[in-house]
């Protein structure tokens, strides 16, 4: 009798027959139902993993949707709140559309600056961290030159650069911001040491500080003050003496606001801004502000059917923006931007101490610092037009009307999408 060929076991055979359906595998199964079984049962190599690619649009989505949503909303804004301002004698060669064309300049300017910042690592941006603090003062410095700095309304706080005004102090708003996150980067053996991780850092925001109040601005003192001081904290700073730090700031903002008359008539004119002897003067912006909130009631009175942007509120297209959102979108168009702004806020913090926990102390630390300037900047703004904080100059940001805002704000949260990218590559096995 001749010998019987040994039977395939059951299961080679369905595995033989799943297999067949793979490209690759017929060669491999063609040598017999009894060969060995394949390593490549996909035409993915399994024993070998790879780190997949980062992806180049591998960015939050969400983030910058939020932030388009925010520009968009603005350019209308600004366009609804400017367009009888040709109505004046003071801008009575201006077309209708001037505000609103120079706005989307600077959009698109902001845009094209936010894509190339983009393209810059953190670690590029660590090193030039010193020479872009350096730049931002010798800018504050130059603003002050009679005969190049620019004087609106009493204050000498801009640069005509032709196309646009560049505005010095929002430059070092970012610098602050990178020079801070550095500084606690090459400081944090002594972190835990007053004099010796502090004090060099109090004096480089003082020296901006006495620039800015020299213009005077000092909204955006404030916000450099809280975005050193926030980055300070995060970066580790004992807490007890972040908060000698904090007193010692606070006093210092009182005692500039005591010694200075025409600050302190503008505190008493917010305690009571329906007095006669506020009304008209110092109370004015507010109070037309608090109007146009009344007017909007629950759900606005429709896009463009604004009153108090008819020559009543003052700078409505710049820092009472909010007031006429309020009065055309009402309380609904308030609380929908205050959600944005804050899921906003939460989100760039959220980058930020994702980066630390990847050990990316310089890139968590910044991300964290253009949260704190966003989130607080538009708190200013928010407050200040609801009457709940004095009256201050400070843009909402991404929407007020204001080309150096717009430009420096853009390439701020192109920072934080940088950090994001970063992140996921790493996290990814791949590199920053």
């Amino acid at each position: 009798m001749s010998a019987q060929a040994p039977r395939t076991p059951r299961w080679r055979q369905r595995l033989a027959a799943l297999g067949s359906w793979w490209p690759g595998q017929r060669a491999a199964l063609a040598e017999g139902a009894g060969a060995e079984l394949p390593v490549r049962l996909m035409p993915r190599d399994w024993a070998r993993p790879r780190a997949p690619a980062v992806r180049a649009n591998g960015i939050d989505q969400p983030l910058l949707w939020v932030v388009v949503a925010l520009l968009a909303w603005g350019l209308v804004m600004v366009y609804s709140a400017s367009i009888a301002l040709p109505d004046n004698p003071r801008f009575a060669s201006y077309s209708p559309y001037h505000f609103v064309l120079r706005h989307a300049l600077a959009l698109v300017i902001g845009a094209v600056a936010g894509v190339i910042a983009f393209q810059v690592p953190m670690e590029r941006w660590q090193a030039w961290s010193t020479p872009l603090f350096l730049l931002a003062i010798a800018l504050l410095v130059v603003v002050l030159v009679p005969f190049i700095g620019k004087g609106v309304n009493g204050a000498r706080r801009w640069i005509p650069l032709g196309i646009m005004n560049f505005q010095p102090s929002e430059l070092a708003k970012l610098a602050v911001l990178l020079y801070a996150a550095g500084y606690m980067v090459r400081r944090m053996e002594v972190k835990e040491k007053f004099f010796r991780a502090v004090w060099p850092m109090a004096l480089a925001v003082g020296l901006v500080g006495v620039l800015l109040l020299a213009e005077p601005d000092m909204g955006a003192f404030m916000v450099i003050a809280v975005i050193a001081m926030g980055i300070l904290f995060l970066g580790g700073v004992n807490a007890r003496m972040f908060f000698l730090i904090a007193l010692v700031v606070a006093a210092a903002f009182a005692m500039v606001v005591l010694t200075n008359e025409w600050r302190r008539e503008r505190i008493f004119a917010y305690l009571d801004p329906w007095s006669e002897q506020h009304a008209l003067g110092k109370g004015y912006q507010l109070t037309h502000a608090l109007i146009a909130l009344g007017r909007g009631e629950w759900w606005g009175v429709g896009l463009g059917a604004s009153v108090e942007k008819l020559h009543w509120l003052p700078e409505a297209h710049t820092d009472f923006l909010l007031a006429v959102i309020g009065e055309e979108f009402g309380f609904a168009g308030v609380l929908t931007l205050i959600a944005l702004f804050m899921w906003l806020t939460r989100r760039i913090m959220q980058i930020g101490r994702q980066a630390v926990a990847l050990d990316q102390v310089f890139a968590g630390l910044a991300a964290q610092g253009v949260g704190l300037w966003i989130g607080f900047q538009a708190f200013i703004n928010i407050g200040v037009n609801l009457g709940a904080l004095p009256t201050k100059g400070l843009t909402l940001p991404f929407m007020s009307y204001g080309g150096s805002a717009i430009l420096m704000n853009l390439v701020a949260i192109a920072l934080v999408l940088r950090v994001d990218w970063e992140n996921k590559a790493l996290m990814h096995g791949g590199r920053a």
